[in-house]
């Protein structure tokens, strides 16, 4: 009943959120989000690349509508980081910054870090940590996509889109090693995609 490309047909076992109801969502959480963070002070956007960049992308025009129809308004400028935990559909155990900004100007800023998906919770909590070194006034961490697995270490980020079964989904900016970014449904892929997909083991 939703429409996906026809190269990616036979490699999904299902579509689980469907565009509009994520659209539908973003604009919730950006009405909670101005709610909580108030108008006093200036906001800096933290996009994690590259699977967040919809969602992000998507967010902030939420924000900024919001912000062009009040009486009152606040700055918000932007960030972006890059990291790096998976191949295939593991988590490597190993958490790379591979890119970003000099994170200088989050020194005593209120930051909103925008995150695709949390699986197990490492990969934030390291982000955190690397934030906390600039002294942000504030920080307040937004997921579009929180996942119920048993490998999580408990972590919660501030504001939740959906909760999601502890399968590998893709879509909506989204990847499986590079591929289904396309996507405008967040899908679950099934084993014929991971397989197809895959990025050879090395020796």
């Amino acid at each position: 009943m939703f429409c996906v490309p026809k190269h990616y047909e036979d490699d999904l076992e299902r579509v689980y959120i469907p565009h509009g109801l994520i659209m539908d969502r973003t604009e919730r959480l950006a009405r909670n989000i101005v709610n909580d963070f108030g108008y006093e002070e200036p906001i800096v956007a933290l996009c994690v690349l590259k699977g967040g960049y919809r969602f992000f992308g998507d967010l902030l025009n939420y924000i900024s509508a919001l912000n062009r129809n009040t009486d009152r308004s606040f700055q918000m400028s932007v960030d972006f980081i890059r990291l790096k935990s998976y191949q295939n559909d593991q988590a490597t155990g190993k958490i790379q910054v591979i890119g970003g900004d000099n994170l200088e100007n989050l020194r005593g800023k209120n930051v909103m870090i925008v995150e695709d998906i949390i699986d197990t919770g490492k990969t934030m909590l390291k982000l955190l940590d690397l934030v906390k070194d600039y002294n942000p006034k504030k920080v307040r961490v937004v997921s579009l996509l929180v996942k119920r697995t048993p490998h999580s270490v408990g972590y919660r980020p501030d504001y939740i889109g959906f909760e999601v079964p502890d399968k590998f989904v893709v879509g909506y900016a989204l990847d499986y090693n590079e591929f289904f970014r396309d996507l405008n449904h967040v899908c679950v892929v099934n084993e014929k995609g991971k397989e197809k997909y895959a990025i050879p083991k090395s020796d």
